[in-house]
């Protein structure tokens, strides 16, 4: 007598459990398995398929279905290729349980040599062992290199008739086009979340689980049209509800409940309180919060609000928790396209900043302090109708004079358009050294041309109507035009800008920082300082500030 085996049975995860076994059980790509349908029953079949399509939308089982389909019998033998496989006779039955030898799945991503495609052609000429045909399934094929294309390209063109490729992967755009142009290609779509949340519905009363319609719409919102991680988000959710799923907890799970210190921080933000959104910031830093993760969190609220603006977010906003929708929406209100604009620009270009930064936190923390500075910006449109109120004078741009010849010695490395004419009858004197190009530059109101002469000039060359600087690496090019310009139009004369080859004198930067270090060690050695750092042993001096006059004082 053979012994009980009273192991229970491996647990098989909702994923696994219920993937289709036939293409119409395929959640939400009617489109392609009517056309693989009519192809089948009218004989038509291709001999290489292409699909495409995000994660989890059932790439792979489709090329599996269809492998069983090609080959499938019938449960009498005598059935002809199908796209509603038995699962009965041999053929279906050992390609299920992987040991046909006639279905061949190779995973491209890591088998992208010439070496692993040749073993393919050459087993291409040998006919099927036991099946109608013979299928070759490459998953991830975009991963495939350019050898192996070439390699592989002449036998996709002209297979024997006993072989049949199937091709799937989720970067179409990287897929050869010598390649597309010999596969019929579907393309397999998200899957909308209402059709989602119904699935996900039945597959709860198939498993007795209780869950609320709430938390399902989280959980398709979440699963962004892939079924597969819908159903594992299902799964992780029944296991920890142990049978329940809550729109609560899901949240919880899915970290939607950050959401509203993400909100908080963001209408810090708004209202240009950099203290309060770095003290926020660190609170979500401390919290384990990932800066370069923060700052896509922050570009997902900005989008979310930009269509909340066009009427174009409810279902985006209902994901998020009861207590934030509100106050998006109040935000949504408040917030005008074009600044929403500005913080998404700001906020795609910081998020570079973050992740290429040495310190992700520093570089996270300027990024919301420059969003804060922007906050009492004006939009284009408004400064537009400023200039225009009555008693407000534009000047009429100057004509421009012609364009100087190049120095000799070998000539700059860029060279200005020539400043244009005064647009104010009295012009200002010529500044005499940087730091007074810099003031003048601030006071025409060029902020990011005025800070990266403060913090980038190296003067190579200075006199009255020729400025040159060394160049530096990764300088917008329209600085030298602009500079010279606007040092034309505030003196009343012709300036030259050029970026040339030199090491160039020390920035304003760099010398105030060296005289504030200076100062700073002088300021060290004074009685009184020295007898306050004895005092406090393990202090040192940071910073110097001019004394405030007491009330009263002159």
């Amino acid at each position: 007598m053979a012994p009980r085996d009273d192991r229970p049975s491996p647990y098989r995860v909702l994923a696994r459990a219920y993937r289709p076994r036939r293409l119409s059980e395929l959640v939400g790509q009617e489109a392609m398995v009517r056309t693989l349908r009519h192809a089948f029953e009218k004989g038509r079949i291709a001999h290489a398929f292409l699909l495409s399509g995000i994660r989890g939308v059932g790439k792979t089982t489709t090329a599996r279905i269809l492998a069983r389909g090609l080959n499938c019998t019938g449960p009498d033998g005598r059935g002809g290729p199908t796209t509603e496989p038995c699962g009965a006779c041999p053929s279906c039955r050992a390609i299920e349980e992987e040991r046909s030898l006639d279905v061949i799945e190779t995973d491209a991503a890591s088998h992208t040599g010439k070496d692993d495609v040749r073993e393919i052609v050459e087993g291409v000429r040998y006919a099927p062992a036991s099946s109608r045909f013979k299928v070759y399934i490459f998953d991830e094929v975009h991963m495939l290199s350019e050898k192996a294309w070439n390699a592989l390209l002449k036998t996709v063109e002209e297979p024997p008739p006993h072989v049949v490729f199937i091709f799937a992967t989720t970067e179409i755009r990287r897929v050869p086009v010598t390649v597309l142009s010999r596969c019929q290609r579907f393309d397999l779509r998200r899957v909308e979340e209402p059709r989602l949340v119904e699935h996900l519905a039945a597959i709860c009363t198939k498993e007795g689980i209780s869950a609320e319609p709430e938390a399902l719409a989280v959980i398709a919102r979440a699963a962004e049209g892939s079924v597969r991680d819908a159903l594992s988000l299902l799964d992780q959710a029944a296991t920890a509800g142990e049978g329940r799923v809550v729109r609560r907890e899901v949240e919880a799970m899915l970290a939607l409940a950050d959401r509203a210190r993400l909100v908080e921080l963001f209408e810090g933000v708004v209202a240009g309180e950099a203290g309060v959104v770095l003290d926020r910031f660190d609170a979500l830093w401390r919290g384990g919060v990932d800066p370069a993760a923060l700052v896509r969190d922050l570009l997902d609220l900005v989008h979310l609000l930009t269509r909340l603006r066009l009427e174009r977010g409810e279902g985006a906003a209902a994901v998020l928790p009861e207590a934030v929708r509100g106050r998006v929406a109040a935000l949504a209100r408040r917030l005008d396209h074009p600044r929403l604009q500005r913080y998404w620009q700001m906020t795609l270009r910081g998020l570079d900043e973050v992740r290429s930064a040495p310190d992700a936190r520093a570089a996270a923390e300027m990024l919301l302090v420059r969003l804060c500075c922007v906050a009492d910006l004006p939009p284009p449109g408004e400064l537009a109708r400023l200039l225009r109120a009555p008693g407000t004078t534009i000047a009429a741009p100057a004509r421009p004079s012609p364009a100087p010849a190049a120095p000799p010695g070998g000539g700059p490395a860029s060279v200005t358009a020539p400043a244009r004419a005064p647009a104010s009858p009295v012009p200002a004197a010529s500044p005499r050294d940087l730091r007074e190009v810099v003031a003048l530059v601030r006071e025409a109101g060029d902020a990011p041309l005025a800070a990266w002469l403060y913090e980038c000039g190296r003067v190579v060359r200075f006199e009255p109507g020729r400025l040159e600087l060394a160049h530096v690496p990764a300088t917008p090019a329209e600085y030298a035009g602009r500079l010279g310009e606007l040092l034309g139009r505030a003196t009343g004369r012709r300036w030259l800008v050029v970026f040339t080859r030199g090491e160039g004198a020390p920035t304003l930067a760099e010398r105030d920082r060296e005289a504030r270090a200076r100062r700073l060690a002088e300021l060290a050695e004074t009685p009184l300082v020295r007898r306050a750092l004895e005092l406090f042993p393990g202090a040192v001096v940071r910073d110097l500030r001019p004394a405030e006059p007491e009330e009263g004082t002159p």
